[in-house]
Parts: C-alpha cells; sequence; structure tokens
C-alpha cells in the first residue's frame, strides 16, 4: 500500500489539500485523523473491488450475516495491524510531529450495538475476512446507537449516543443500491389462469439507502464489507400547508417518522408504539437486506436460476431479530418471482441458517399477531400458510401431539413465535456453546430437535484474538511473537507453543511486568474519569458485561458487602488488597438492573471513604461500556467475574477476551466457562457453585430465607439493604432486598454464595505465589486458542454454510 515511510507522508500530505483544503500543520488532531482514515478507508475500498472480482470469477458462494448488532469498535489501528502497515505510518507521523496513538482516540466508538452479541457479529466479520470468504453484514446505521450512559448521583441515565455528529470517515454511501420497504396497506386476491395472485397496495414506502463499510482482513488480501441500511422518506416532500400555518412538526412528521427507524438501536418497546418501531426496524432491515441479495444474485446468475441459489448463497440470522428473512425471501420468490410455494420453500429452507443466542423467555421473541397483520399484511399470510403446513405434518398419532404443537407452532395465543418461526424456515440450528446447545435440544426447542436431530449442532463462540490481544495487548503480543514466532496471529492454535515457558521464569516475569503496566495504564484511566485513585499491585477483580439478574453482578455485590463487614470487624483480616472493577448498560426499561447500578455506586461511596479499611478494597465503574473501553480492561485484568446461574448464559464472550490476556476464571459451569474448564483444567480456573442440572432438581424445594438463617453473614447483608445502611430510607434498596427474600432469589444468588466465597478466597491465596500465578495466567494464554473466531467461523462455512 505504500512502499516506504516517505511514500505514506508524501502521499498523506497531498490528501489535506484535497481533503481538506488546507496544510496539515493547520489542522487539527481529529482533521489528521478524518484524512489518515478517509485515505485508507479508500484504499480498502479498491482491494474490496479486487477481493470482489475474484470471489465473482471463482464463483464462490456469498454469505450474508444478518445481525440488529455490529459492534465494530473502532477501526483504524485495526486495519493498520491487517494490512501490515502500522509502524510505517506510525513512523511517518513521529516525523511530521504527530502521534499515532494521539490520533487514535478521535475516532468515536461506532453505535452500532449493544453487548455481546454485536461483538461477536464484528468479531465473525473479521475472521470470514481473513478466511477468504466471501462474506458481508446486514445490520442497521443507527444514528444515535443504543444510548450514552451516564451516571448521575449513581443512576444510570441514558442519553442519545451522537456518534455520527462528525460524519464516519469509514463508510461508503451506496444510493444506487438504495431499495424500497413497505409497511402496512392491503393485499388483494385476484385469480388468473387457477393461480392466485396477491397485491400488495396502499402501503407506505420507506427508501433503504447501504452506507458499506470495508472489512479489512488481516494480511490485507481480502477486504468484505458491512452493509448498514439508514431509513429515508422515498421522496423528499413537506406539507407546506402545514409549515405556512406554523405546524412545524406536522409539516415533517412523516420524515421523522420513517427516520426513527433507524434512529436508536432497540428502542424500548414497552409502549405500543415502541413495539411497532422495533417490529419495523426488524423488517426494514430484513427486506432491505433480502431484495439486495436478490438484486445481486439475478444480476450475477440471471433472473432465472433459481435452483442454484441456495448453492450460490447463505443467509445466516444472528438471534431472533432477522426471524422476518423466512417469509421475506418467501414473498419475494412467490410474489416477484413467480415460483411454487414448494419451490420457494426449498430454496428458503436450504438457504438459510439460524443461530440462537438465549434461553431466557423474555428474549426468546414473541409479537402481536395483530401488530404484524396490520404492519406487514402480506409477510403475515405467508407466516401463517408456513405455520398451517407445519401443523398438518405434525404426528396426531403420538398421545402429547397437542402439547408438541402448543411447544413448536408459530402461531399460539395471538402471538407470532420468532424463534418457533426461525427453526422450522431454516436448515441449520445452532447453540453457541455445548451446554447451551445441550438445553436447547433437550429443554427449549425439545419438540423440533426429536423432529429433526439432524438440524441441531453447537458452534462455540470465538472472539478476535488479533483485535483483543495482538491490537489491545501489543506488548503482550510482542512477548508471545518473540517466543514462539508470529504464526499464532494466523492461526490461534499455535498459542499452545508457550506452554513449554511454563518453567521458564524469565518469560514468567516478563509476562508479569506487562500486565502490571496494563493495569498502570487502566488505573489512569479511572483516576482521570471516576476521579478515584488505585492500586495497580492490587488485584484487579472484573465483571465486565450488560447488567442483568442472571448475569449476577449482585452476587459479586453481596461479596463486597461480605469483605467489607468482615474488615470492619477484623481489620487484620488476610486479605490481598482488591480493585472491583464494573462496568456495562442496563436496558433503559429493566429497573431491577438500574437498581444493582445503583447498588455498586453506593457500596463504592462507602468502601472508597472508609479510611479503617485501608485500601483494601475499592469498587469503580466504568461508565458508557464500549470495545475501546474493554480494550483497556481486559489486558489489566487479573481476575475475569464470570459468574452467571448454571444453564442461563448462553457462551459468553467477555470469557475469552479475559483468557486470551491472561486473566483467570472465577466462574460457575455456566456458558463457555464449561470449555475453559475442559482446556485448563481446575489448576487454572476457580470454579464455584451449582450446575445446572442441580439448580433444576432444587427448583421447587429451594427457599432462600433458609439460607439466610442459617448464616449471621448473609443476613446482615440483607438487611443492610434496606436498614440505613447507604442512608435514609430514600437510598434503600427494598427491589433487591425482595428479589432474594420475598420472590425466592431467582436466580440462586444466596444459593451459590458459600461457595462463590470458597473460590473467591482460593484465588486471593494463590495471588500470593505470584510464580504459581503466573503460569496459571500463561496456560490460559496458550489454551485459548481455541476461542478465536477463526476456528468458529471455520466450523460455520464447513458444516453449516458447506464451503469447502
Amino acid at each position: 500500500m505504500f512502499a516506504s515511510k516517505d511514500d505514506f507522508k508524501e502521499q498523506y500530505l497531498a490528501e489535506f489539500t484535497k481533503t481538506m483544503a488546507k496544510p496539515f500543520e493547520e489542522c487539527t488532531k481529529r482533521e489528521r485523523y478524518e484524512v489518515l482514515a478517509k485515505m485508507i478507508c479508500s484504499r480498502a475500498a479498491k482491494l474490496h473491488t479486487e477481493t470482489r472480482l475474484r470471489h465473482i470469477s471463482q464463483q464462490r458462494k456469498q454469505v450474508y450475516y444478518f445481525s440488529m448488532e455490529f459492534l465494530i469498535g473502532r477501526l483504524l489501528n485495526n486495519y493498520l495491524i491487517n494490512l501490515g502497515i502500522e509502524e510505517t505510518v506510525r513512523r511517518g507521523l513521529k516525523e511530521l510531529g504527530e502521534d499515532l496513538d494521539q490520533l487514535l482516540p478521535m475516532e468515536p466508538d461506532p453505535g452500532l450495538g449493544n453487548g455481546g452479541l454485536g461483538r461477536l457479529a464484528a468479531c465473525f466479520l473479521d475472521s470470514m475476512a481473513y478466511l477468504d470468504l466471501a462474506g458481508m453484514g446486514m445490520g442497521a446505521r443507527y444514528r444515535f446507537g443504543l444510548f450514552k450512559q451516564t451516571i448521575e448521583d449513581g443512576r444510570q441515565t441514558e442519553e442519545p449516543d451522537p456518534w455520527l455528529v462528525n460524519g464516519y470517515p469509514w463508510e461508503i454511501r451506496n444510493s444506487d443500491s438504495a431499495v424500497s420497504v413497505h409497511f402496512g396497506g392491503k393485499v388483494e386476491r385476484t385469480y388468473e389462469d387457477g393461480k392466485i395472485n396477491f397485491e400488495h397496495t396502499a402501503y407506505q414506502t420507506v427508501l433503504a439507502v447501504p452506507y458499506d463499510v470495508p472489512i479489512v482482513g488481516y494480511d490485507g488480501k481480502t477486504v468484505n464489507m458491512l452493509r448498514l441500511w439508514q431509513a429515508e422518506p422515498a421522496e423528499e416532500k413537506i406539507d407546506l400547508a402545514a409549515f405556512n400555518n406554523g405546524k412545524y412538526s406536522e409539516a415533517v412528521r412523516e420524515r421523522n417518522e420513517i427516520e426513527a427507524i433507524t434512529a436508536i438501536l432497540y428502542p424500548d418497546d414497552s409502549t405500543p408504539a415502541g413495539k411497532e418501531l422495533r417490529l419495523k426496524q426488524e423488517y426494514f432491515l430484513t427486506a432491505a437486506g433480502i431484495a439486495s441479495i436478490i438484486d445481486n444474485y439475478k444480476h450475477q446468475y440471471g433472473a432465472d436460476n433459481w435452483r442454484a441459489f441456495s448453492d450460490r448463497t447463505a443467509i445466516h440470522t444472528n438471534d431472533t431479530h432477522p426471524a422476518l428473512c423466512v417469509p421475506e425471501l418467501m414473498r419475494i420468490l412467490l410474489d416477484q418471482e413467480n415460483l411454487e410455494w414448494d419451490d420457494a420453500w426449498d430454496i428458503v429452507t436450504k438457504t438459510i441458517s439460524f443461530t440462537n443466542h438465549t434461553i431466557m423467555p423474555e428474549a426468546l421473541e414473541k409479537w402481536p399477531i395483530d401488530l404484524i397483520q396490520r404492519l406487514l399484511p402480506r409477510v403475515y399470510m405467508i407466516i401463517e400458510e408456513i405455520d398451517r403446513r407445519y401443523r398438518e405434518n405434525i404426528d396426531r398419532s403420538q398421545a402429547d401431539w397437542q402439547d408438541r404443537t402448543r411447544s413448536s407452532a408459530i402461531l399460539w395465543d395471538g402471538q407470532v413465535r420468532m424463534a418457533n418461526l426461525s427453526i422450522i424456515g431454516s436448515h441449520s440450528v445452532n447453540g453457541v456453546a455445548s451446554i447451551h446447545t445441550n438445553i436447547l435440544k433437550h429443554d427449549v426447542f425439545q419438540t423440533f430437535y426429536q423432529e429433526s436431530p439432524d438440524k441441531f449442532n453447537n458452534k462455540t463462540n470465538g472472539v478476535s484474538h488479533r483485535r483483543f490481544l495482538l491490537e489491545a495487548n501489543p506488548a503482550l503480543g510482542r512477548l508471545i511473537t518473540t517466543s514462539i514466532g508470529p504464526e499464532w496471529i494466523s492461526n490461534a492454535y499455535h498459542l499452545e507453543n508457550l506452554l513449554p515457558y511454563a518453567n521458564d521464569d524469565l518469560f514468567l516475569n516478563q509476562l508479569e511486568k506487562i500486565k502490571y503496566v496494563q493495569k498502570c495504564r487502566l488505573a489512569e484511566y479511572i483516576k482521570e474519569h471516576n476521579g478515584i485513585t488505585v492500586d495497580p499491585a492490587s488485584i484487579f477483580d472484573v465483571q465486565v458485561k450488560r447488567i442483568h439478574a442472571y448475569k449476577r453482578q449482585l452476587l459479586n455485590m453481596i461479596k463486597i458487602m461480605y469483605l467489607y463487614n468482615r474488615l470492619k470487624k477484623e481489620p487484620d483480616l488476610n486479605l490481598h488488597p482488591h480493585t472491583f472493577l464494573f462496568s456495562g448498560k442496563a436496558a433503559q426499561s429493566y429497573e431491577f438492573a438500574k437498581e444493582v447500578i445503583r447498588l455498586i455506586h453506593a457500596m463504592a461511596d462507602v468502601v472508597n471513604h472508609d479510611a479503617q479499611i485501608g485500601g483494601k478494597l475499592k469498587v469503580v465503574f466504568l461508565e458508557n461500556l464500549s470495545v475501546s473501553i474493554g480494550q483497556l480492561i481486559y489486558p489489566a485484568a487479573d481476575i475475569s467475574e464470570q459468574i452467571s446461574t448454571a444453564g442461563k448464559e448462553a457462551s459468553g464472550t467477555g470469557n475469552m477476551k479475559f483468557m486470551f490476556n491472561g486473566a483467570l476464571t472465577l466462574g460457575t459451569m455456566d456458558g463457555a466457562n464449561v470449555e475453559i474448564h475442559q482446556l485448563v483444567g481446575d489448576d487454572n480456573m476457580f470454579l464455584f457453585g451449582l450446575t445446572s442440572s442441580q439448580i433444576t432438581d432444587l427448583r421447587g424445594n429451594y427457599r432462600s430465607l433458609d439460607i439466610c438463617e442459617r448464616s449471621s453473614a448473609l443476613m446482615e447483608i440483607i438487611d443492610q439493604l434496606v436498614n440505613g445502611f447507604f442512608g435514609s430510607d430514600k437510598d434503600a434498596f427494598w427491589s433487591i432486598h425482595d428479589a432474594l427474600i420475598r420472590y425466592n432469589d431467582e436466580y440462586f444468588v444466596l444459593a451459590d454464595f458459600e461457595d462463590y466465597m470458597r473460590a473467591f478466597f482460593e484465588a486471593d491465596q494463590a495471588y500470593t505465589d505470584r510464580r504459581r500465578w503466573n503460569k496459571m495466567a500463561l496456560t490460559n494464554i496458550a489454551m485459548a486458542g481455541h476461542f478465536s473466531s477463526d476456528r468458529t467461523i471455520s466450523q460455520y462455512a464447513k458444516e453449516i454454510w458447506k464451503i469447502k
């Protein structure tokens, strides 16, 4: 891309007169970042053209990955690394008097996701590009992201995340590829030559405009695209009469309603209007994506070559948000391409595959039938027919056929069940960790598994080790490369070659020094953003993830309250200084999760200002978690808290990011923790808690109050939630108290507490032996290669998408 450092400087300086109309010296750091990003983007776009032409000439099968979230993070440094030019650019900028590390923070974190689902999708795109798969992400261009989290008086508040306010230099607007999406209206039936035809009329048209973001694979040979769809009016118009009468909002009401579709990720759906907007958002993405897929296929293979469609095209739906891909693809094949039902259904079910990410009932999407009928009348008719045909094929000779219908039908109790639609319309259904997939097979989707066992498979999640180790922790990356060579960057399984260094004191000391430097870096960030001084020599005990009852940040907090109470009574308690770090967002309407955030801050206020504790405990909450903040946290962690209720976490990916950086897992046998344990064993992680089968057996016989009554320490903590310990009555935490006692501790927080504390103290004791701890950290890094998204995507390609 650049022949030399001087070549880079020459091209970079020339861009300023083209882009900024002023020289480099007069530009701000943000402008210097933008010019650099646009220059790299233009070259990546050229590489994408070359990639696409190569894939077309080789008639590669095209994979379309649909997801409501793509949490891609900042791209500049990642792409400089992937293109092999980071050092060239760094040195060139230095000679110009600029520091690359000061330009990188000028890039906003794109507001395109919330947590693990979106980051997983981004990692998958990275691996598809590295593995030279013909892949394209299909997402939405949210103007304000999810929300910007701020903390006021210990409470989460939500503000718009205006990440696009200064534009986004990595995107390319592709207006010529815009498509129309229709909402509302009515469907008329006509009969012609013995065939029923359906005509959708009187609908509202929304224009879906694609913005393409290049996805640069490591080594720069393959550049794919992430296509983000933005909702716009189909025609520019304004109600002039309303405007001239002073009704300015009314004059642009339709525009505002249309643009709202892609304004915010996951609008609050606790109201009828919110539900309608959320459904519009999901259909908008699927309809725009499917239309562009069809157009591209016809352009490349002709208008009548439908038999080859599933051989040339794979459509993958990431969770149930894009479930409408099933009826939408049917609608186009039936109504626009005039295929017969059986032929169209054969194409759909051979093309679409589905990943389930949750077993939580509230996350298995359901939509009111009347809402879909009104908003998507033709799509609903197709869903209804899919459901009718599915029910017809249920074996009614079986005694439990009615129960099987109740669990597997798409339409039930006035609702459209999107998970069932996804399963029936797909040729593959996969879970994302071994324990999760087994629960899907034998519990959540048992009926479907009994009907079609070959359809179900496991694909344990993975993350991009190039972003979360090579980029996020460059010093550790250099140590690894110096020790075992660079092959681990392209094949993470080569990290296992580190195992012989487990007895190399020089290596282990270097590993410890790198960890300390990363902890100092995070401590500086905490001081700057939180005003809290933390000791880098303390144990950094970290829980970073979405705030949710089943993820049990509350269990962590009860541990901290327990430690505080003990230290007040036993000031000489043998305990290493600990810094407890939390970060994550609570959904806007999830009041319990918001109360947990308030509890974290209330306890932080108590602990951090108590001189008697002597700095043995510090509690910190880092607000507005993003990929960039995550890349600061993962390398600095000593302990990775993965403490969800067993059987509730599908997989988790934070556990993998921490593992790549040498943090030791303190966790339950849940999600991918099970597979981490299989790789590193009991000696290299700290396990505790009930298993999922034990929890199943315990349900119905569990009484949380009994546990409290047997433990004076727990009873003290429960009382402190409401007895004025945190201040006045208005500061009490009755909802948390009631969740634990009155509503019987749904997520077995109290049941697991004693064993959790055993594992915690075991970890604290292990930290005393620094050599042992460093060997454990090394083992985790060495065995983390299994959790590279390269492995995951290779399995998807071979076993689901049937790409050889």
